[in-house]
């Protein structure tokens, strides 16, 4: 029984270690993965029995929310606009997220012995909340995203017009070369072109990217806009000091933030660190005090 067990043991080892070497191995190096993207932008694939069994199912969480009276909110839809989901389907994909996953959650809990009401209750409402919580996080990185890689845009909208494009041109060109660095700031140009190819005027669409991410930066940048168009400044020339300006805001927060480290290290430094130190110096000398007194007292 010993050697089964320990037998046991050496094979769940073995497996582990090699299943870690596996995916080590095959994971795909950073230019893989970039001519990967490449591709994928290139060619997409077109699956058909895949969107068709996509679309039967939205059409039946649509029919769902339709029947139990729930309307489109439009907050919502804000949300998911920000979070870079503008398919009105999501809408109904996130209400069967909220539908469905408190009912699984409720299934996989009725498996649970001890306490069972109250892991039903609990992962319930875990799985209610859980597409909020994404939802937000998602949110979160794509601000993010777009508030790290604006100055690089700019940048390069900067030599998009110095070359002689307009800034209209300058922007579909942004975006196309932005596909695969900054693949969130090269969507969004890209939604203002084709808002401004519908008839939208330029500060309008530019207002419309503002009011989607909600970030400090991109109003910044409408009003600049707003203030060149209205006084005839130079496109050029705001654009360069508004990049200079953010790289030099990013610096800063940068600055701050490291900062910030030396108050942080104080806390792990005197619960882990210094204890560890004293341990290791004053350990020996301890045990041989400790010795010298027990050989004095005999």
């Amino acid at each position: 029984m010993h050697v089964l067990l320990l037998t046991s043991v050496e094979l769940t080892a073995f497996s582990a270690v090699a299943l870690i070497m596996v995916v080590t191995m095959l994971r795909p190096s950073r230019e893989a993965r970039r001519v990967f993207q490449l591709s994928r932008i290139m060619w997409v694939p077109d699956r058909p029995a895949k969107r068709a069994v996509l679309h039967k199912g939205l059409s039946l969480l649509h029919v769902m929310r339709t029947r139990l009276g729930l309307r489109e909110n439009e907050k919502l839809r804000q949300r998911l606009i920000a979070a870079g989901h503008n398919d009105p389907g999501n809408i109904d994909l996130y209400f069967g997220l909220q539908l469905l996953g408190p009912l699984a959650a409720v299934l996989v809990a009725s498996f649970i012995r001890d306490n069972m009401v109250a892991w039903m209750i609990g992962l319930a409402l875990g799985a209610y909340f859980l597409p909020d919580m994404v939802l937000t996080e998602m949110i979160r990185r794509r601000r993010e995203k777009i508030r790290l890689g604006l100055p690089d845009a700019i940048d390069l909208l900067v030599v998009c017009v110095e070359a002689g494009l307009g800034l209209d041109q300058a922007l579909q060109r942004t975006a196309q070369e932005l596909a695969i660095s900054h693949a969130v700031i090269s969507e969004e140009f890209t939604q203002i072109n084709l808002e401004q190819r519908a008839g939208k005027a330029r500060l309008e669409a530019w207002t419309s990217m503002a009011e989607r991410t909600k970030l400090d930066i991109v109003r910044s940048f409408t009003s600049m806009l707003e203030q060149t168009d209205r006084f005839g400044t130079p496109i050029v020339r705001a654009l360069t000091t508004f990049s200079d300006g953010l790289r030099l805001k990013r610096r800063q927060q940068a600055e701050e933030l490291a900062a910030k480290t030396t108050v942080k290290l104080v806390f792990p430094l005197v619960l882990f660190i210094f204890p560890s130190i004293f341990i290791v110096l004053l350990g020996p000398a301890i045990i041989t005090i400790m010795r010298d007194l027990n050989g004095a007292f005999k």
